[in-house]
């Protein structure tokens, strides 16, 4: 006799065999797994010699970068001409005063700093920056110290994740797990070996497609993010195919359950 537990059971065991994948799909950084071979653009070639050293990330500063800059000295009279700033308060008619001043990037790469004036810094990491502009500084301060911190260092993750989203990154490093990690990592339909990254270079989009679940990903130039860097997280052909075949098969699912709740409750009744 149909029951509905039977029902239950069957129905459960259905939807639990549609949406079986492979520990090894769904699997970081094994070892062994070399994309070589893939279709998959996963990195440009470079040296697997377990040898080779591979230069320390630093985040290059760019147009349309948002760069704080404090200046210290001696003379803490002097050095407040450079940090001190009126910005308009939205909440009210009065004004604040900030101890570092936001620059803008334009396009040729340049900021403008009172009487330093038009200096620079476009191409330059942040390091390589300070010193640019304590040298230009001796002229007028003693003994400077300069700090620059990236006020717009955001990336943006989507596709198959937690929480996917704009995120903003307080210092200038943050590497392929760290962001997936701040997304609440990937979900079970997405695709570990196809993770899209998307980044702008010298005004050009460059599409890199990852392999997460090879350990070479630790090697690889694209492991620390960059400012507005993009991250898509594509589905697995089987939440695709499961997504489709359910909006065709669904007008006959309910039938079928429909059909049964009113055998069950003629046949049950008449018991």
């Amino acid at each position: 006799m149909i029951n509905r537990f039977n029902i239950f059971i069957i129905l459960s065991l259905c939807i639990t065999l549609s949406g079986c994948r492979s520990t090894r799909d769904i699997t970081y950084f094994q070892e062994g797994n070399s994309s070589k071979g893939s279709d998959k653009v996963v990195f440009p070639n470079f040296d697997k010699d377990k040898n080779a050293k591979f230069s320390t990330f630093e985040a290059i500063i760019a147009p349309s970068d948002i760069l704080s800059i404090y200046v210290s000295s001696l003379s803490p009279e002097a050095t407040a001409f450079f940090n001190t700033v009126n910005t308009p308060d939205q909440s009210s008619n009065a004004f604040t005063t900030r101890t570092s001043v936001g620059y803008l990037v334009d396009i040729n790469g340049m900021i403008e700093m009172p009487l330093i004036g038009r200096i620079k810094l476009g191409g330059l990491s942040t390091r390589l920056a300070i010193d640019t502009l304590t040298h230009r500084l001796e002229n007028y301060l003693q003994n400077p110290t300069v700090r620059i911190y990236f006020e717009n260092f955001r990336i943006t993750i989507l596709g198959e994740v937690a929480r996917p989203g704009i995120f903003t990154v307080t210092n200038e490093k943050i590497s392929l797990t760290e962001a997936i990690g701040m997304a609440g990592d990937l979900s079970i339909y997405g695709d570990r070996k196809s993770v899209m990254l998307i980044r702008e270079e010298n005004g050009e989009k460059k599409f890199i497609t990852l392999d997460l679940t090879s350990r070479d990903l630790f090697q690889s130039p694209y492991y620390y993010l960059h400012s507005n860097d993009v991250l898509y997280v594509e589905p697995v052909k089987a939440r695709i195919a499961q997504s489709d075949n359910f909006y065709r098969v669904a007008p006959f699912i309910m039938s079928t359950i429909t059909l049964i709740a009113v055998l069950i409750t003629r046949f049950g009744t008449n018991n």
